[in-house]
């Protein structure tokens, strides 16, 4: 269930609020266009700013989109323990297949303080937990030994890696097991990423590219590696310009461009710089988007 192309969802804001009519034909669309999974309320949908009520929408919203077309993987992670399990317990009862729970910021625990937080949230739901590692963001990187303790609880079940550190999936997989899910968090080290243990990627620039990023998905899955390598190949330079300044910036002004939402962003995200949006403009034309 947990394989491929999971995108990991803008949030389409109008006028300060969350746009419900876009996020729902986004997600329809991302659906029609192959992606795999859905991933709601994650860094790239500024789930920072949204308030309770929001977050708690929007997760709602996805799932009754995706009408169990493809799995619901919904951000339920916060640097409180106590609030994390709360939104996980939220996503449970609206019927998401997973949550993803993002290592505790600014905090900084200790590797003993991580391994608690994440078995105190896994013994107050059902669902499959994916941890969400992302020093670069959280100024903590839970150990590969950390890891390895935690795939021991039933329902700890995978990770987003988005260490950057390719060697980081071959010593999880022998720290966690081969059943233990690696998703990667990177587009540009996807490929790379699989060849050494992962199973897919929590994507950003399938937001705007939804079928490319599938079908390379899909062709690394099943072994075709001359097929996914020609497809990463064209999506490189779009990967690199949607992180020209930090995400979801240059991601939402792609998707505006291709008529999918606005490209409004929350405070303290701000809108991309005149240089930027060139660079979006040229990757997606010269990705066949625009």
């Amino acid at each position: 269930m947990f394989k491929g192309s999971f995108v990991a969802l803008i949030t389409p804001f109008r006028n300060g609020q969350v746009d419900e009519r876009a996020f729902l034909k986004f997600v329809d669309w991302q659906i029609k266009q192959g992606t795999h999974g859905l991933v709601p309320c994650g860094t790239t949908g500024e789930s920072p700013t949204l308030s309770h009520d929001e977050h708690q929408a929007v997760i709602e919203m996805c799932v009754a989109a995706a009408k169990g077309r493809v799995p619901v993987m919904a951000g339920t992670g916060s640097n409180s323990t106590e609030e994390a399990i709360s939104l996980t317990q939220h996503a449970e009862r609206v019927g998401c297949d997973a949550a993803l729970v993002v290592t505790p910021y600014y905090n900084k625990p200790t590797q003993e303080g991580l391994y608690r937080h994440y078995a105190a949230i896994a013994k107050a739901t059902k669902l499959p937990i994916f941890i969400y590692n992302i020093p670069g963001r959280c100024a903590v990187d839970m150990s590969v030994e950390t890891m390895g303790r935690l795939a021991r609880i039933k329902n700890i079940v995978g990770v987003k890696d988005a260490t950057g550190d390719l060697t980081r999936p071959g010593l999880q997989r022998l720290a966690c097991g081969p059943d233990f899910v690696q998703l990667d968090g990177d587009d540009g080290t996807a490929l790379a990423f699989n060849a050494t243990g992962g199973v897919g990627c929590i994507s950003v620039t399938g937001n705007i590219a939804p079928k490319m990023v599938a079908k390379m998905q899909e062709a690394s899955l099943k072994g075709d590696g001359k097929a996914a390598l020609k497809l990463q190949d064209k999506l490189m330079p779009l990967h690199k310009a949607l992180f020209a300044e930090t995400s979801p910036g240059p991601v939402k002004y792609a998707a505006a461009l291709l008529g999918l939402c606005a490209d409004e962003v929350r405070l303290p995200l701000a809108p991309i710089a005149e240089a930027t949006k060139e660079k979006v403009r040229a990757a997606l034309k010269g990705a066949g988007l625009l």
